[in-house]
This record gives C-alpha cells, sequence and structure tokens, in this order.
C-alpha cells in the first residue's frame, strides 16, 4: 500500500473535528500490534514530542504493518460507528476496495459460482463492468442499495444480450418462456425460470428500488441466485459451450 493512500486514510480517519482521538488511536493500534505481534512507536497516549498530530502517530503507526494487515486496519476503523455518517470515510472505504480489494480475505469474488460467472459474462461486457461494480460495493459494505441495483442492471443487460432486445427484465419472460421451449428445455423449467425471474424483480421493486429496504442477510443470496440464473441462460439461451 502505498505512502499516499496511507496518508489520505490517516487524515480522515485522524480528522481533527470527526475523526478518533489521540487516545484511540494508540489504543486500537497497540490492539492489533498485539494481534499481528508487530511493533509500533505511538502505543501510548499522549504521543511523543516529535509526533505533532494524531494524524501523524496514526500514518507511523500503520507502517510497521504489512500490506494486508494494513487493508484490514482501515477498512475496520471505516467501521466503528464513530465514521458512520462521515462521508469522506466512506469514500475512504470505497477507494480502499477499488485500489487494494485484492488484499481482501474471504472474498466471496473469490468463489467458484462467481469466478464461473465472470467468466461467462466475458461476452456481455455490460453485464460483466455491472456485475464486478456489484461485487466491488458488496466486498467492501459501501453503498449498499446500489450493489443490488448494480446485480439487477447486469442481469438485465445479460438478459437484454441473450434475447437482442431492449425491454427491461420484468418484460422478458414470455420471450424467455418461448425460447426455452424452442430448445426443449422442459416444462417445468420453462415455468420456473421465469416465476423465479419475477419473484428477483418483485423483491428488487419493494425492497431496493424504491423503499432502499436492504436487508444484509439477503445481499449475499442474491448475488449467488443471480450468479445462478446467469449461468443456466448463458448455457441454454446463449450457447456457451466453452
Amino acid at each position: 500500500m502505498d505512502r499516499a493512500f496511507l496518508t489520505y486514510a490517516t487524515d480522515i480517519l485522524g480528522d481533527t473535528n470527526n475523526g478518533l482521538t489521540g487516545y484511540q488511536i494508540a489504543t486500537f493500534c497497540s490492539n492489533y500490534a498485539v494481534d499481528y505481534n508487530v511493533n509500533i512507536p505511538c502505543a501510548a497516549y499522549p504521543f511523543e514530542t516529535d509526533v505533532p498530530n494524531k494524524r501523524t502517530a496514526l500514518n507511523k503507526n500503520l507502517l510497521p504493518f504489512s500490506d494486508e494487515q494494513q487493508f484490514a486496519i482501515i477498512r475496520d476503523l471505516c467501521e466503528l460507528p464513530t465514521f458512520k455518517d462521515f462521508e469522506p470515510a466512506t469514500e475512504l472505504k470505497h477507494r480502499l476496495f477499488t485500489r487494494y480489494g485484492n488484499l481482501s480475505k474471504e472474498k466471496i469474488s473469490e468463489t467458484e459460482l462467481v469466478q464461473k460467472t465472470k467468466h461467462w459474462l466475458e461476452d456481455y461486457p455490460e453485464a460483466l463492468e455491472q456485475y464486478n461494480n456489484a461485487l466491488l460495493k458488496f466486498e467492501g459494505d459501501i453503498y449498499k442499495r446500489n450493489t443490488l441495483d448494480d446485480m439487477r442492471l447486469s442481469f438485465e443487460f445479460l438478459v437484454k444480450g441473450l434475447l437482442g432486445n431492449k425491454k427491461s427484465l420484468e418484460n422478458q419472460n414470455a420471450e424467455i418462456g418461448q425460447r426455452l421451449k424452442e430448445i426443449n428445455i422442459s416444462c417445468e423449467l420453462r415455468n420456473m425460470v421465469p416465476t423465479i425471474i419475477k419473484y428477483y424483480t418483485d423483491f428488487q421493486n419493494h425492497n431496493v428500488k424504491h423503499n432502499d429496504n436492504v436487508n444484509e442477510n439477503e445481499m449475499e443470496y442474491v448475488i449467488e441466485q443471480t450468479s445462478i440464473m446467469m449461468k443456466f441462460l448463458i448455457k441454454t439461451l446463449g450457447g456457451y459451450e466453452r
């Protein structure tokens, strides 16, 4: 993680009016130092006289940690209640995942299902772009409504590409059913897929599009369900054989 980004991050997290106090910086960093078995220069508050302010102390404390550890610490600090309504901290977390998301552990983007979905979407660049946007926001735990908006838009772009039309996702069920019938997909599956899509769009409209009512426990399921539907439609309607 480059020094410029660390300076940017510590300026926000140590903001004079909205950031962590000097005591909090010393305490949090000391806890991380114990967890990661790292020595830090500013483990006690008040800081030494050669440390002019709390932002400098936080910056100095982060330097001894590895890139992966720095990523985890900045992410955790951004998620503190202190920063709940502090927009610069939200933007910091977004940029952290945009630039250094590869340092995150336990990412949904590394699961086999999601990796394969990305591969299947290579021939549908608009859908792939929105799919990646949704994953980035989900893993960054930011802009939750936009995560599901992007996932829905990705699915809609894919269906438009597969069917060669410009209809909204809600208005694609009849044609999907007909196309599946033409390629001899069983009656049960032909009925199942449009039903799932109807519930999918109803969920989006009722909980995301109009009410911004996002249940975090449901988000991962929606991403996985979208991926499964994409796989099925690409392999049937798109004739995917690679």
